[in-house]
């Protein structure tokens, strides 16, 4: 087996293009037919960034002491339908595909090298759900898709989408996905079948099979079985997760022990009934040959909505055990719900795994179309003898909704690990303070 460095088997998206034109309310498919029963609507999303990094990390092994700056950008196009028959539920459809690239000098951590094009399919499913035809399921109760999509469960802490989309400059290319790395630009499963049961309220259940076409990912088949309570409240949910096979050559590289691993989660998530409170927590465990790991956290909030700004202020406290694998994790709700550092969770580690990490966020309304806020974290490994990878970062970000169809995402962020890689953390030359910054514009329409 090639040895491969932790922190590169454990290196997953940042911020999906989902989730950045998400930050526009208005957002809205393009019309193209619509009658009584039928409805097909143009899908184009579209984002364009600039990054650059003071400094960069020991992960690719492709980088030297210095800085690099480098853009990115990604635009998905195609069609959904959707189709209501009387009496016989609702048939739904997506093909669209997504174009991406990296320019300049690639990422800090070495994961691209600027040279990445592609053009491939994103979304092709379909799917059937059934209304009102089963009252004691509620509306929809029975939701049935196959195809290649996305797929998330829960905030994204086991599952946030296949997204995890190196370049070039890693394996020789073997596990390039055409660029675009921070953006993600591909997120979905390349193929799925999905069966939900229960609707939006009360007691509900997933059953799902999913088969991955990642190379940087061993191109894993899962089974996955959910089972949750919703209601105003909060949701209470149970998950299970099994990886029934691999690509044997990619997993004996990078992932010897993930064929056969299972993963048990409890989570929670809701106000309590309290309106200006969030609360949050999950613990999963996970058995692997080598022996059980886990991952867990606790996050509470709340919103000072008497205020002017509106301040919305989060604690969070995360642990992940010394050899955790965190598979399929993103960012389900926001900037920074797993994607935790903007530098660490992109280019230094840690990944989620053989870490805690204390974070707080501060978030306020300057005015109707923007927000503002601050993330602030705090990193401590658990086994320095896998690496020392303890740090601190403050990233200051901006959420401006320009109109219907653009948002602006500016943010700056300084990275201070107390190791560098010479001394068992990942920063090539020293330990200083880093400086990064990055802007981001998201379109839809």
């Amino acid at each position: 087996m090639i040895r491969q460095p932790m922190h590169f088997t454990l290196l997953y998206r940042s911020l999906s293009l989902t989730v950045l034109v998400g930050l526009s309310p208005l957002a809205s498919a393009l019309s193209l037919y619509a009658d009584d029963q039928t409805q097909v609507d143009a899908k184009l999303l579209g984002a364009v960034g600039a990054f650059s990094s003071r400094e960069n990390y020991d992960q690719s092994g492709t980088r030297t002491k210095g800085s690099s700056s480098w853009q990115e950008s990604v635009f998905q196009y195609g069609l959904d339908l959707k189709h209501s028959t009387l009496g016989f539920g609702n048939t739904y459809a997506s093909l669209n595909w997504v174009s991406s690239g990296t320019y300049g000098e690639g990422d800090p951590a070495g994961w691209t090298n600027g040279s990445e094009r592609t053009t491939k399919i994103e979304d092709a499913f379909i799917g059937w759900r059934s209304a009102e035809l089963f009252p004691a399921l509620g509306t929809d109760g029975i939701d049935f898709s196959v195809g290649r999509q996305n797929i998330v469960i829960g905030d994204g802490f086991l599952v946030s989408g296949d997204a995890l989309n190196l370049g070039k400059e890693v394996a020789d290319g073997r596990q390039n996905r055409g660029g675009a790395y921070y953006l993600t630009a591909r997120k979905d499963f390349d193929q799925t079948v999905v069966l939900r049961l229960g609707g939006k309220q009360g007691w509900r259940s997933d059953l799902m099979w999913l088969k991955s076409d990642n190379p940087a990912q061993a191109k894993p088949e899962v089974a996955v079985g959910t089972l949750e309570h919703v209601a105003d409240q909060g949701t209470v949910g149970l998950t299970y997760l099994k990886v029934l096979d691999t690509d044997k050559a990619l997993a004996d590289l990078f992932y010897p022990e993930r064929k056969g691993m299972k993963q048990y989660s409890v989570r929670a998530q809701g106000n309590a009934g309290v309106p200006n409170l969030f609360l949050s927590g999950e613990y999963a465990r996970e058995q692997k040959d080598s022996g059980d790991e886990n991952a867990w956290y606790l996050e509470a909030g709340w919103t000072f909505s008497d205020l002017q700004l509106k301040p919305v202020v989060n604690y969070r406290y995360s642990r992940f055990s010394e050899g955790y694998d965190p598979l399929f994790y993103g960012n389900g709700r926001a900037l920074g719900t797993w994607f935790q550092g903007e530098v660490a969770s992109n280019y230094a580690g840690p990944f989620n795994s053989n870490t805690q990490v204390h974070h707080v966020g501060i978030k306020v309304a300057a005015t109707p179309s923007v927000n503002v806020g601050t993330l602030l974290y705090d990193f401590s490994s658990l086994d320095h003898s896998r690496q020392n990878l303890n740090a601190r970062e403050a990233d200051l970000y901006a959420e401006w909704t320009i109109n219907q169809h653009f948002t602006l995402l500016p943010l700056v962020g300084l990275y201070k690990p107390e190791k560098s890689a010479a001394s068992g953390g990942t920063q090539l030359g020293n330990s200083d303070t880093n400086l990064y910054a990055q802007v981001i514009l998201a379109a839809s329409f």
